[in-house]
């Protein structure tokens, strides 16, 4: 289950990973800080600050600490919260590393009938050129977010153990 990355058209990037887990609870690890700070980010990286008011309109702030003490702050609103199945917000960085802001859709569907307990997560990230998108596509954002993926598959491993994969 690895993170797949495609760029459809000029400004899109469109990173596809299968998780283990009801969507309902993938939903859950998405937008709970207390679950999030436990998988969010790349190896070495941990979300120290996780605000997240969860409704249209609603803003998101996250502070994450890195090797050296690096920070890296990032932010935006909710546009559309359809749980457990869609999420659309904003998304800039506090040191604005690429110029303006993405617009950040992140779609759960559950696997084919036989895999029931495994959810599609989709994200496609929609960016205000192709030049902002391709050189985010440079960094090493797609090692980080699969790095922060295959924790977040161990922590919905640990949730399906402990809690029976119950929705909130």
């Amino acid at each position: 289950m690895s993170l797949r990355v495609t760029t459809p058209n000029e400004t899109d990037l469109v990173l596809t990973r299968q998780l283990g887990a009801r969507r309902e609870l993938v939903f859950r690890a998405l937008t709970t800080p207390d679950l999030l700070k436990r998988w969010l980010g790349a190896q070495g990286w941990h979300l120290v600050e996780c605000d997240i008011d969860l409704r249209v309109g609603g803003a998101w702030r996250f502070m994450s600490r890195g090797p050296g003490g690096a920070t890296m702050g990032h932010g935006g609103v909710y546009r559309e919260v359809v749980a457990p199945e869609r999420l659309v917000y904003t998304e800039s960085y506090d040191d604005q590393w690429y110029p303006g802001e993405a617009l950040v859709t992140a779609v759960l569907t559950e696997a084919e009938v036989d895999q029931s307990d495994r959810t599609v997560l989709t994200t496609t990230l929609t960016y205000p050129s192709r030049e902002v998108r391709d050189a985010v596509t440079r960094t090493p954002m797609e090692r980080g977010v699969g790095e922060g993926y295959t924790r977040l598959d161990r922590v919905l491993r640990d949730l399906t153990t402990t809690e029976g994969d119950t929705p909130p």
